[in-house]
């Protein structure tokens, strides 16, 4: 049994036949999914399908490249937005520096408060990083001086040193497709080590399709791939993985295992 802790099943690729690509990812053995908002006009339909599947969850955020979309958003507005049970994590958010799609202050700002409402009402905070590694970490570690929040660092690819402060910090790591890719040393190094009470596994679908599934749109069936390699990086069985990474999601996302 596994989970596909993080896709986009309202985007183009997945959405158009979403209800067969829910079918092929149960088939797959993915039992669980966590259906990702990345900007305020997708929550309605990302909390719809986690209403209308058992085995689909919600979580409501902005991503950083929709902040300067959204800097009227504000703290009343999201915490409603995490009322409804179907709604089990905030995000994804965070800072990306690669496309700066936002300007940086205005990710910042919508990151701090993202994090101050899962301060609140302790769901855990879906966190987008690139290339804003430091900036990442000083914020984290601002906040948390401020009270502790659950959270944890979505599609890992940053540095080694990078997984070391967040762990030590209290986050969780989830490793996506990128971990098969040939050129993905630095990743796999990485992936070899994270604990085990603090891995997830993803497909951040339908982007990042991991091999043998390149050049195709992902599914969350495919974290069954990913899965797998990732096991024998670490020496695991998959069933062994599986359990874990099922295990390690729902301690997390404490509200989908109530």
């Amino acid at each position: 049994m596994l989970v596909d802790s993080h896709c986009h099943l309202e985007y183009k690729g997945l959405v158009e036949e979403q209800a067969a690509v829910l079918d092929r990812a149960r088939a797959a053995g993915v039992k669980t999914f966590l259906n990702i908002s990345t900007k305020r006009s997708e929550w309605g339909q990302v909390v719809g399908t986690a209403e209308r599947e058992p085995d689909v969850y919600a979580s409501v955020g902005i991503h950083p490249h929709h902040a300067d979309d959204h800097q009227d958003l504000t703290h009343a507005e999201l915490r409603e937005a995490t009322d409804n049970p179907r709604v089990i994590g905030i995000g994804e958010t965070g800072l990306d520096y690669y496309y700066e799609h936002s300007d940086r202050a205005a990710q910042q700002r919508l990151f701090r408060l993202h994090i101050a409402v899962a301060r609140e009402v302790q769901l855990p905070v879906i966190i987008h990083t690139r290339d804003a590694e430091d900036d990442t970490l000083a914020i984290l570690e601002d906040e948390l001086g401020k009270g502790g929040f659950p959270a944890l660092i979505h599609c890992f690819t940053a540095s080694a040193q990078f997984g070391e402060k967040v762990l030590a910090l209290g986050l969780s790591i989830s490793i996506s497709g990128i971990v098969t890719f040939k050129n993905a040393r630095d990743l796999q190094a990485v992936a070899k080590t994270v604990p085990g009470d603090r891995l997830l596994v993803e497909t951040d679908s339908p982007f990042l399709a991991p091999v043998p599934h390149r050049g195709k749109p992902c599914e969350p069936g495919f974290v069954r791939d990913t899965a797998a390699f990732l096991a024998e990086l670490r020496g695991e069985s998959l069933d062994h993985l599986a359990e874990t990474t099922t295990r390690n999601f729902h301690a997390l996302f404490a509200k989908a295992a109530a």
